[in-house]
């Protein structure tokens, strides 16, 4: 018999990868989301009509920020390890809607860490964000760096859900792991990301938007690479303290200008670039320190901007042509 896992946010781009490589390894997985309308639910649905193929897989539309509802899942999947993964994601929208973030992904964290307490979980592994080391300067941003200066809402309730988990596995003994990811990206991915958005406009030629005129780096992170270091942690219960977060970037910043250029070579079209000032909540460069995150897996995130790009343009082409039509899109 196999094991089973509680994956929320299992609708949402990591979550949908991660169901898919458990279901693959063997393992029963209970996914969760609530399916909400931040970007199109259309590719929410044909995430889970994706893992639905699957016999191991179990869906559950429930709202994260419903304490009955989640406490009622617990009961009902009775696993000993969850991977929380279902938040308001966007660090714009935070300034625009700053409500769902607190229903989200305070209220809904902290009903996670109710359930899990509750359920006596080997183990909680949970997202955090790269948003959480705000104005830090000094690169690359390291796990002991100070994060009390976030630059949006967004990013202040990653740091509370660390701050939270804490507290939980201090006082329950809750075992849990954060995981600060920086700017994954790759085949499935959402639709109010940079790669996302520029390959669109790049295909339909469209101006894309280069804010601070495109002279910003990020750490791009591949998908497959953050599924592969999430999947070992799983079965890496911390202890003494049984509280640990992990930096997940690839350490190899690149400059948004940079992306463009991947992207018009991928693609064959030329980008029209609309240079535009820097937003409030955005910062110059995030720029991860994964040495810790190797220490323990044994593994940190590798992929080559230029192979993660093409395997992303590859599947939008093929998403736009053939999946959005089938499920009644244009």
């Amino acid at each position: 018999m196999s094991e089973s896992i509680l994956v929320t946010g299992a609708a949402g781009f990591i979550g949908f990868h991660l169901a898919r490589r458990l279901l693959a390894d063997g393992w029963t997985v209970h996914g969760v989301d609530n399916l909400n309308s931040y970007y199109d639910p259309r590719l929410k649905e044909a995430r889970v009509a994706e893992l639905r193929t699957s016999p191991g897989f179990n869906f559950h539309k429930i709202d994260l920020a419903d304490r009955a509802a989640t406490a009622a899942i617990f009961e009902k999947v009775r696993t000993g390890y969850v991977v929380h993964l279902a938040a308001q994601a966007g660090v714009a929208h935070s300034a625009v809607d700053p409500g769902s973030y607190i229903d989200a992904n305070l209220v809904g964290f902290a009903n996670i860490l109710e359930g899990c307490r509750h359920a006596e979980c080997r183990h909680l592994v949970y997202a955090s964000s790269s948003s959480v080391y705000g104005a830090n300067r000094e690169m690359p941003l390291r796990e002991t760096d100070r994060v009390d200066e976030p630059l949006s809402l967004y990013g202040a309730t990653k740091r509370a859900n660390e701050l939270m988990a804490f507290a939980y596995a201090h006082q329950f003994g809750l075992p849990a792991t954060g995981l600060r990811f920086f700017t994954v990206y790759g085949p499935w991915g959402r639709p109010d990301m940079a790669v996302w958005l520029f390959t669109e406009a790049i295909l339909q030629g469209r101006p894309l938007k280069l804010f601070n005129s495109g002279h910003m780096r990020r750490d791009f992170t591949y998908v497959d690479d953050v599924i592969e270091a999430v999947v070992r942690l799983i079965g890496i219960a911390p202890e003494n303290p049984p509280h640990a977060i992990y930096n997940l970037g690839n350490g190899q910043p690149v400059e948004v200008i940079e992306l463009v250029d991947v992207l018009e070579k991928v693609s064959g079209k030329s980008a029209q670039r609309e240079l535009l000032p820097m937003r409030p909540v955005d910062v110059l460069e995030t720029f991860a320190d994964s040495s810790e995150l190797k220490r323990v897996t044994g593994f940190a995130p590798r992929t080559p901007i230029e192979d993660g790009v093409r395997c992303f343009v590859e599947w939008y082409r093929t998403y736009t042509h053939h999946v959005l039509k089938e499920i009644g899109g244009q």
